[in-house]
């Protein structure tokens, strides 16, 4: 199996330590000549200082670190990060000493002073006192490279200088070493740990916005949704989610101007019930053993919505536009309450809960809009499907649909990720037909243009395709209507049930 780059970053690190020593060859002060800021002390952004890193190569390799540290400081971010790591992300702990430093100047001139990150692939516990000396705040502990025993002791050693500890996670051992490490340090573990989930994963470098999202209720009451905030819209999905920081690299250092905006949108955003839909789901994600999760649309009889609960639905659609799928708000609010009430603690897909129920809309100006957006407000449904929808100042729970039928539409789908939708549903276009076409998207238009982050996909699934489509694009979500009806809004079971089990 070839080296990933988790692997080779450590490996190159560990090979320079033995041949340069724990200070890289340069010299630090003897003892911390500058005060002490609380990292995180208030929520708030983190702003990295970073000239390049393993996936993007060189971002800002003429970067002054306190040029754009003032930068930081004047946007009023609460921390900035200094990458010391010199072989891929082209740090040294020279710009950890001259960012510390400005940092003491701004305190003792009574201007706004960041608390200062050593943002490293720490191993040692002697690289803890290292980083004191040179001015560190706080210090980033990776719990995938280190054991449960280093990164106790790591963590008591930043203790023991009233340095934060901010222990990054994202698998799930990653989370029980969470767990240890509090457990060790007792009741002082709420003010020296800060918990952080990097939505990249750092052996591939892809990134996915979903997983902060599925670990949020399982960390401690500061946690900080690291990497992929690359626009201001990001910072406010961030704060939906209930994050009491964002650490936030490539796109302020490439444009530092944008740090401003970054700092405002996270620290205006608040936890909201956009927030809770986006953990509901990722939470539901993580929790699938298997095969992509499943939206059955177009929900007009109890005994259908049940049926599809029961055979392990995720998502159970209805539809508030002029179709002949059309609901009403009393079958949904009655439905809502059955479900939740009737449901299984556990479904046929291993899941918990209810199925989640959204509303589709095309229009929000009309009756029927404005009703599915009532009820997403009131929280009997938990989203609302914006069906071609731009979801620009939306107040409630949403997620955003495209139609795509060639090339050019794949902008619509590009400008929606750029504003910082985690994920977007693409359905087959059919002129005139807003959804259950049952046509299919075309496949060459999937393979060029669906882009990384992974596929929602609608239009034209049936029982009989399913299989095929799952092996060729892997989703992460089917959204199915027509193709397990008999009639618009008349689901048939027979199709259900084979549909569920072509997916098993």
């Amino acid at each position: 199996m070839s080296e990933d780059i988790l692997a080779k970053i450590v490996r190159m690190r560990r090979e320079d330590i033995e041949r340069l020593g724990l200070n890289f060859g340069i010299d630090i002060p003897e003892k911390r000549q500058v005060g002490h800021t609380e990292f995180l002390g208030n929520a708030g952004a983190i702003l990295e200082v970073k000239r390049a890193s393993p996936s993007k190569g060189d971002i800002a390799p003429d970067l002054d670190p306190v040029g754009l540290a003032t930068t930081y400081a004047e946007a009023h971010a609460q921390a900035v990060s200094v990458l010391t790591e010199g072989n891929f992300f082209k740090g040294s702990l020279r710009d950890l000493i001259a960012v510390a430093d400005l940092m003491e100047r701004r305190r003792q001139q009574g201007l706004h002073a960041c608390a200062v990150l050593r943002k490293d692939f720490l191993l040692f516990e002697d690289e803890i006192d290292i980083a004191y000396r040179c001015g560190a705040d706080a210090v980033l502990l990776i719990a995938r490279i280190l054991d449960d025993d280093q990164l106790v002791k790591m963590a008591k050693r930043a203790q023991s200088f009233d340095m934060q500890a901010f222990v990054e996670v994202r698998e799930v051992d990653d989370l029980r070493k969470l767990k240890v490490v509090t457990e060790a340090l007792g009741e002082s573990a709420a003010k020296t740990i800060v918990a952080g989930v990097n939505s990249r994963d750092l052996a591939t470098f892809h990134t996915d916005p979903l997983v902060p999202a599925s670990v949020r209720s399982k960390l401690p009451a500061k946690a900080v949704f690291e990497s992929g905030i690359l626009c201001p819209a990001d910072a406010t999905y961030a704060r939906n989610l209930g994050f009491t920081g964002i650490l936030v690299g490539e796109a302020v250092a490439k444009n530092p101007p944008l740090a401003k905006e970054v700092v405002g949108a996270f620290e205006s955003g608040s936890e909201n019930a956009r927030g809770k839909f986006w953990k509901k789901f990722a939470e539901r994600k993580a929790a699938k053993k298997a095969g992509p999760l499943v939206k059955i649309c177009g929900i007009t009889r109890d005994e259908d919505g049940k049926l599809a609960a029961e055979l392990g639905a995720d998502m159970l659609g209805f539809v508030f536009s002029t179709t002949k799928r059309l609901t009403t708000e009393e079958f949904v609010r009655s439905f809502a309450e059955k479900i939740r009430v009737c449901h299984p603690e556990r479904s046929a897909n291993g899941v918990e809960g209810s199925p989640l129920l959204v509303g589709v809309i095309t229009d929000p100006e009309s009756v029927e809009g404005k009703t599915a957006i009532k009820l997403a407000k009131e929280g009997v449904l938990d989203a609302v499907q914006l069906h071609g929808v731009d979801p620009k100042n939306a107040d409630f729970a949403y997620y955003c649909a495209a139609r795509v039928g060639e090339e050019s539409d794949f902008d619509k789908v590009t400008a929606l990720r750029k504003n910082g939708e985690p994920r977007i549903l693409l359905d087959a276009k059919v002129e005139g037909i807003p959804g259950g076409t049952g046509k299919t998207i075309p496949e060459n238009l999937l393979r060029e243009k669906a882009g990384e982050l992974p596929l929602w996909l609608a239009g034209g699934i049936t029982p009989e395709n399913v299989g095929a489509i799952v092996e060729k694009f892997r989703p992460e979500l089917v959204d199915v209507s027509s193709g397990v009806e008999d009639a618009s809004g008349i689901k048939n079971s027979e199709k259900l049930k084979a549909l569920f089990a072509a997916l098993s």
